[in-house]
């Protein structure tokens, strides 16, 4: 095999990880409704893998081009993701359930621009506080760390928020409509 092919070889690899990181990036987007985003991520998904099809398929005799577009295949989800840890997109719901007196833990996350909302619950072993927070992706890290400074026994539960209404408190421009009328206005196929 000479040098062009090798070159085209390592090629098909790099292009498929970079058209299956775009992959997933666009399926996260939207998941977390970034309508403009999406889209545009996709078109250069496409167009990369047509390109990329097309070398394999014109070296259908070669082993190595269906290697290279398997292993940039797994390469890329695991670029992909790597990605999306890294930009952190959206909003998450952090649910901490705490024996601990939290005080010093309420106050450092409002302290850090963390709403908190404390509810009094009773758990299999006594009474607990449950701390509802939500908070910007990008923030978890942080967050983690505070709890884990002033309440290291605490449970820790975080899920994914798809939409949220802010009065103005985590700094989301307020929305035209609320999650109520788009809801409606789904229900209604409008």
């Amino acid at each position: 095999m000479d040098t062009v092919s090798w070159i085209l070889i390592l090629l098909i690899f790099l292009a498929r990880v970079l058209d299956v990181s775009l992959g997933t990036m666009r399926i996260i987007f939207v998941s977390k409704n970034l309508k403009k985003l999406a889209p545009i991520v996709g078109f250069f998904e496409v167009l990369i893998w047509i390109v990329v099809i097309g070398q394999v398929m014109q070296n259908l005799n070669s082993i190595l081009h269906y290697v290279a577009y398997a292993a940039g295949f797994a390469a890329g989800n695991y670029v992909g993701i790597v990605i999306e840890e890294r930009l952190a997109v959206g909003y998450v719901l952090t649910r901490i359930i705490s024996k601990e007196h939290n005080k010093e833990l309420i106050d450092h996350l409002r302290d850090d621009r963390c709403g908190v909302t404390v509810v009094d619950a009773h758990g299999k072993q006594g009474s607990v506080k449950i701390l509802f927070t939500v908070i910007k992706r990008k923030k978890l890290y942080k967050v983690y760390e505070t709890i884990e400074k002033y309440s290291p026994n605490a449970f820790v539960s975080v899920e994914e928020i798809k939409s949220v209404t802010d009065q103005g408190f985590l700094g989301i421009p307020l929305k035209k409509q609320s999650m109520v009328k788009n809801f409606r206005s789904l229900r209604k196929g409008k």
